[in-house]
């Protein structure tokens, strides 16, 4: 009796140690599937790849704001820049998600949700707004989001002048049409690279300096987005890199500087940021 006992513990043992390494093993293979890994073929990634998922567009919250309250800047640019990295997340979803689901899928997987979230953060603006000043109304209509997509699903109606001209791009480029009023050239859409995601471990003395800096990027694209869908047909072939996206690159260095230093007056001072200064125009 005393000499199985031991052997049964044994068992035990290797049982036990076997699920660990089951549920090891476990973690390493979600682990890679949220990092965006898969088993697929390099043609079958090359197919996903051509069915163009599109980009979500939101309406930009910041230019409806009310003058903020020097109590509340802090936590409004927190959450300006939340709703930025929302949109990041949405769009690497519907990048990893091309054909999945039925017709109604990005709606309520992607969209839905997106607007669940915008919706939450937006109300925490004004919240913190309102301890101090008059809480801005209507905010909540700038929650839902749209699919610009190349022969995409269409979502809620656009409502932003940005958004609009976007989907009129978008339009133009599926059917051969013509997108803004000019009947000659869609306004297409600023993109920029994140900066936020390139950014190391945060000091606590500078985050409300960061998180301003970072919602501050967030307006320059959508005022960059919102002047060439004013200028639609203006000015000849340069007229876009000359009066928008060079000023926009300008504004750019100039707020991704004030970040690093604001880093660096405590820590390591970040490098090489101002490679993520330059924009490009999506047609």
């Amino acid at each position: 009796m005393s000499r199985a006992l031991p052997k049964y513990n044994k068992r035990r043992v290797v049982m036990i140690g076997g699920a660990a390494a089951v549920v090891l093993s476990g973690a390493v293979i979600a682990g890679n599937a949220l990092a965006g890994e898969t088993s697929k073929s390099g043609t079958q990634n090359a197919t996903t790849k051509a069915a163009s998922p599109g980009t979500v567009n939101c309406p930009a919250v910041a230019p409806s704001l009310p003058a903020i309250p020097a109590s509340a800047k802090a936590e409004v640019d927190r959450n300006l820049t939340l709703l930025n990295t929302q949109i990041s997340e949405a769009n690497k979803r519907l990048v990893d998600t091309v054909g999945q689901g039925g017709p109604n899928f990005i709606q309520n997987a992607i969209l839905g949700p997106l607007k669940d979230k915008r919706v939450a953060t937006i109300n925490r603006i004004a919240t913190a707004i309102g301890r101090t000043a008059a809480k801005p109304q209507g905010l909540d209509s700038l929650a839902p989001c749209t699919l610009n997509a190349v022969g995409g699903a269409a979502a809620s109606t656009p409502t932003a002048t940005a958004t609009a001209s976007a989907s009129a791009a978008a339009t133009a480029q599926a059917g051969g049409g013509t997108g803004a009023a000019s009947g000659s050239t869609a306004a297409g859409t600023i993109s920029c690279p994140d900066v936020a995601s390139k950014l190391p471990a945060i000091p606590a003395s500078a985050k409300a300096e960061v998180d301003r800096n970072l919602a501050l990027l967030n307006t320059q694209i959508s005022e960059a987005n919102t002047r060439l869908a004013n200028t639609v047909g203006q000015g000849g072939p340069n007229f876009v890199q000359n009066a928008i996206l060079g000023p926009l690159k300008d504004k750019r260095v100039s707020t991704i500087d004030r970040i690093a230093i604001s880093i660096g007056r405590t820590a390591a001072k970040p490098q090489g940021l101002d490679s993520l200064a330059t924009c490009t125009l999506n047609k």
